[in-house]
C-alpha cells in the first residue's frame, strides 16, 4: 500500500509551560554568572543576572509609563543589547513587541505603526544611510511639542518614542526609562508577570511578502520559547555554548532561534556587529571561541570568500544552522570543512510557524544533510498536500501545510488573510512545494509562485541551481522564470562568479546540456555583482524577473 505524505514528530521532551518572562527568571536563578550576552561592537558583557536586572528595570519603565498588558511596543534597530533588553522586558510586562524592519522607509514605518497601533516606539537614531529620527518627525511633527505624552493627528495612538542613542527632542532616552523602573521598582511588575499566559501574544512580525501590504504574524509565548527549544536541542546547544549570531534580531532567526535558542539551554549570545559583516563575524567567532554560527547562505558564501578568512582561528566552530533560503549543495560542504562545522544543521520554517518545522540532525550523513531539510521537528505534524487539498503519495511535490504549537495566533487583525493561510482544521499552508521520502525527510522543491511552466512542463529552478553550483567558477546562482510568448515562460540565470573567473553564456549552456534536460537550460544568462535581497539575505527573486522585464520591454523599444 502506498504511503501518504503525511508526519508527525515523535513526543521527545515534552512542551515546555512557560511565559518567556519566567524562563528569564529560572535561567537567572540557577544559571546567573554565567555569560549571557556578549556585544562585540558595544563592548558589552552581561551575566544572566545582570541581563535580568536590566530587562526587569526596562519592564518597569515601560509600565510606569502608562503602557498595559497588550500594548504594542514597535522597535526599530539594528542589532543590539538594547534590542534584547527590549525583548525580554515586554515579554515580562505582558507588552506585544512588534519588529521592525532596520531597512524600512518611511511609508512602510507608517503602515507597521498604525497596522498594530503601537503606543510606543524604540527607535535608533540611525542606520547606514537612513536617519530614523528624522523620518519619525516626519510622520510625527508634533514630537518635541513640550507635552509629556506625544499626540499625533497621523498616528493617534503613539504616545512614546523611546531613542537608543543621544537625547532629542521629544524622545524619551533608553537608559532613562530604564532608570524610571529602578526608582519606581518591581511591585507593579511582579504583579503584571504573574498575570501573563503562555498562549497570549508577545511578538508581532511583518511578514515581507513580494505583493501587497506586509502582514503582521502574531506568535505567543508557547509558539516561541518551545521551538526556540526544539531547535536548540536538533542544533546542539548546551549550556555554556557560544552561538555566534550574526542574522537580524528583527527576525524569527535572530530572536527566537538565536536568543531564546540560547536562553533556554542557558548559552551565550554573541552578537559581532549591528548588521552583518563578514569580516567582524570571523572576529567574534575567533575572539569568542564560539562553537555555534548561524547563518543563511549568502552570508557563510561571504565569510569563505572573504580575503583574510584563512587567518582565522574558528577550530572552535562545530555546530550552527544555515536556514533562510536554499543551501547549495557546494557551499554546504565548504562550511563543513573549511569553517570546522561538521554538525551544521539546516533548519526550514516560516515565520508564521515560529519558524522551524523541519532541521536536519547532526549525525545525519553529509548527503542528507545538504540534499534535504531533515525531519519534523517535535509535535509538529506536516502533510503535502495537491491543489484538491488531498494528500499526496511519498515522493510526489505538493504543497507543505503544518499544524501544531508553532503555528501562529494569526495575523493581527486581518481575520481573512488568517483564513487564508491557517485552515479550519489547524494548517498553515506555506505555499511551498516540498516532498517527503519513505524516512520521512523533506527536500523543498520550490515556490508555489516560483515554478516555471515551460511550455506545459513544471521547471523547479532550485534543481537547475543545484547543478550550476556545481561548476568550479560559479559562486552564486538564482535561477527564476521570465514571460515568454511561444512557450509562457523561459528560464533565465543570474549568476554571480568567483574572483578572477571568466566564463560566458555559452559555456554555461554547454556544463548544462549533458546534465538536464534541455527545456531546464536557461535560456537567459546575466552575470552579476550580487542580487536584490532583503536584509534577512533572502533572495528577492520577483525583483530580478522585474529587472529583465524592463530589459525586454527596452530591447522591444529599440527595435521598433
Amino acid at each position: 500500500m502506498q504511503r501518504e505524505s503525511y508526519v508527525h514528530g515523535n513526543s521527545g521532551p515534552p512542551l515546555i509551560g512557560k511565559t518567556i518572562g519566567a524562563l528569564l527568571d529560572e535561567v537567572s536563578a540557577t544559571d546567573g554568572a554565567r555569560e549571557a550576552l556578549v556585544v562585540a561592537h558595544q563592548k558589552i558583557r552581561w551575566t544572566y543576572s545582570e541581563l535580568k536586572s536590566r530587562s526587569d528595570a526596562f519592564a518597569s519603565g515601560l509600565l510606569s509609563l502608562g503602557l498595559e498588558p497588550g500594548d504594542r511596543v514597535g522597535i526599530w534597530a539594528p542589532n543590539c543589547a538594547e534590542w534584547t533588553i527590549a525583548q525580554f522586558a515586554t515579554a515580562k510586562a505582558g507588552l506585544i513587541l512588534v519588529n521592525i524592519n532596520p531597512a524600512y522607509r518611511l511609508g512602510e514605518l507608517e503602515h507597521v505603526l498604525r497596522a498594530v497601533e503601537c503606543r510606543a516606539l524604540i527607535t535608533a537614531a540611525r542606520f547606514k544611510t537612513s536617519d530614523y529620527v528624522a523620518m519619525i518627525r516626519e510622520l510625527v511633527p508634533e514630537l518635541g511639542n513640550g507635552s509629556s505624552e506625544l499626540k499625533s493627528s497621523r498616528l493617534p495612538e503613539l504616545r512614546h518614542v523611546i531613542s537608543i542613542a543621544g537625547k532629542h527632542d521629544g524622545c524619551l532616552t533608553f537608559d532613562g526609562v530604564l532608570e524610571r523602573g529602578k526608582q519606581v521598582g518591581n511591585r507593579r511588575l511582579d504583579a503584571v508577570s504573574a498575570a501573563v499566559q503562555i498562549d497570549d501574544a508577545v511578538n508581532i512580525q511583518f511578514t515581507s511578502g513580494t505583493t501587497g501590504l506586509p502582514k503582521g504574524a502574531t506568535l505567543s509565548h508557547h509558539n516561541l520559547i518551545n521551538n526556540a527549544f526544539f531547535v536548540g536541542e536538533a542544533t546542539g546547544i548546551e549550556p555554556g555554548s557560544r552561538v555566534c549570531i550574526p542574522v537580524p534580531l528583527y527576525h524569527c532567526f535572530g530572536m527566537v532561534m538565536g536568543n531564546l535558542g540560547c536562553v533556554t539551554h542557558a548559552a551565550t549570545m554573541v552578537y559581532p556587529s549591528e548588521s552583518f559583516d563578514p569580516l567582524r563575524t570571523l572576529e567574534a567567532v575567533e575572539a569568542e571561541r564560539c562553537d555555534v554560527l548561524y547563518g543563511v547562505p549568502t552570508m557563510f558564501i561571504a565569510q569563505l570568500n572573504h580575503p583574510e578568512f584563512l587567518r582565522f582561528d574558528l577550530s572552535w566552530l562545530r555546530r550552527g544552522i544555515m536556514a533562510g533560503a536554499p543551501c547549495p549543495i557546494e557551499v554546504m560542504k565548504e562550511v563543513a570543512s573549511a569553517m570546522h562545522m561538521s554538525e551544521i544543521t539546516i533548519a526550514y520554517g516560516m515565520t508564521e510557524t515560529s519558524p522551524v518545522s523541519f532541521q536536519s540532525s547532526r549525525d545525519d550523513s553529509l548527503e542528507l544533510r545538504v540534499s534535504t531539510v531533515g525531519r519534523i521537528q517535535p509535535h509538529l505534524e506536516v502533510k503535502i498536500v495537491d491543489r484538491d487539498g488531498r494528500i499526496v503519495p511519498r515522493g510526489e511535490a505538493g504543497e507543505l501545510c503544518t499544524r501544531g504549537y508553532s503555528v501562529m495566533l494569526g495575523y493581527w487583525n486581518d481575520e481573512a488573510r488568517t483564513r487564508e493561510a491557517v485552515d479550519s482544521a489547524g494548517w498553515m499552508h506555506t505555499g511551498d512545494l516540498a516532498t517527503i521520502d519513505d524516512d520521512g525527510y523533506c527536500r523543498i522543491v520550490g515556490r508555489i509562485k516560483d515554478m516555471v511552466i515551460r511550455g506545459g512542463e513544471n521547471v523547479y529552478p532550485r534543481e537547475v541551481e543545484e547543478y550550476l553550483y556545481r561548476h568550479p567558477d560559479i559562486q552564486d546562482v538564482q535561477v527564476f522564470g521570465v514571460p515568454d510568448t511561444k512557450y509562457g515562460e523561459e528560464l533565465c540565470a543570474w549568476i554571480v562568479l568567483k574572483a578572477g573567473a571568466t566564463i560566458d553564456e555559452e559555456e554555461v549552456r554547454r556544463y548544462c546540456q549533458d546534465r538536464i534536460s534541455h527545456y531546464k537550460i536557461p535560456r537567459y544568462i546575466r552575470f552579476v555583482e550580487s542580487f536584490p535581497s532583503t536584509v534577512t539575505g533572502k533572495v528577492q527573486k520577483f525583483a530580478m524577473r522585474e529587472a529583465m522585464i524592463e530589459e525586454f520591454t527596452r530591447a522591444a523599444g529599440v527595435g521598433t
